[in-house]
């Protein structure tokens, strides 16, 4: 049984989850069971499709912001003229929270093709220019530490969440609280700054988006009590997305405090 709370939401209650018993239920005959064996093949067949397809999408969008990662770091020229126009990143920052807005707001936008990939394009442009400016802040050599260790931590998180019993989709709560007290604590952090300070607040924050990551993926592959639609494919990409792009910003911040 599959139910979407609203219109609006991603979110819907796991195929997964055990239905309620009762003594009056009579058991099904032979062409009701074999009816929902082929339900049930249909349904794993168009997981199957949606997951290839939100890995497909998140790839292209990691491949394209980590080789302009790659670009701006090595590039003196790029480096030089990211820091004479300013104006550029914050005009960045503009197009991505609209675009991020969009999406995440907007049900039909996600929804239609082809403007939901139109929207996604841009969101990855703004976001990877961003990522890029930042990331030419710091030595080359910081940044392509940061780079693999975040692989090595997401294909991790992955590869657990995917085969774990726990269920991170009942966590979202939690760590909604979790993130306020870091933005707060963030905050604060610019007042009083410190380099111990600075590399907490960065592990803070990879911790966090690492459990917001699995929780993600487990959302995705639909085992647990939660579970994303396939039409969310967009929606899915994203959140993937952003995660793993905040797991870099929070590396980065550890590894590369000294440039």
């Amino acid at each position: 049984m599959a139910t979407e709370y609203n219109d609006q939401s991603p979110l819907k209650t796991s195929e997964h989850a055990p239905p309620a018993e009762g003594y009056g239920d009579a058991p099904p005959s032979y062409s009701e069971s074999a009816g929902i064996f082929a339900s049930s093949m249909d349904d794993r067949t168009i997981r199957r499709h949606f997951i290839r397809k939100v890995f497909a999408i998140l790839g292209i969008q990691l491949l394209f912001t980590f080789g302009i990662v790659c670009i701006f770091t090595y590039s003196t020229d790029i480096r030089v003229f990211v820091i004479k126009t300013p104006a550029l990143y914050y005009s960045s920052f503009g197009i991505f929270f609209f675009v991020l807005l969009a999406l995440n707001c907007c049900g039909d936008v996600r929804r239609r093709f082809p403007w939901n990939l139109i929207f996604m394009a841009i969101l990855t442009l703004s976001l990877s220019y961003m990522v890029g400016v930042i990331a030419s802040t710091h030595k080359t050599s910081s940044v392509m530490i940061t780079l693999g260790t975040t692989v090595a931590v997401c294909l991790a998180i992955i590869i657990f969440a995917s085969q774990t019993r726990f269920d991170f989709t009942l966590c979202y709560g939690c760590l909604l609280v979790a993130s306020i007290s870091l933005f707060m604590f963030g905050f604060f952090c610019i007042f009083f700054y410190d380099r111990i300070l600075q590399i907490v607040y960065g592990s803070l924050g990879a911790l966090l988006f690492s459990l917001f990551l699995a929780a993600d993926i487990q959302l995705i592959l639909d085992k647990h009590r939660y579970s994303l639609s396939p039409e969310e494919y967009v929606f899915s990409a994203l959140i993937l997305y952003l995660d793993i792009i905040n797991i870099f910003l929070y590396l980065l911040m550890i590894i590369g405090g000294d440039r």
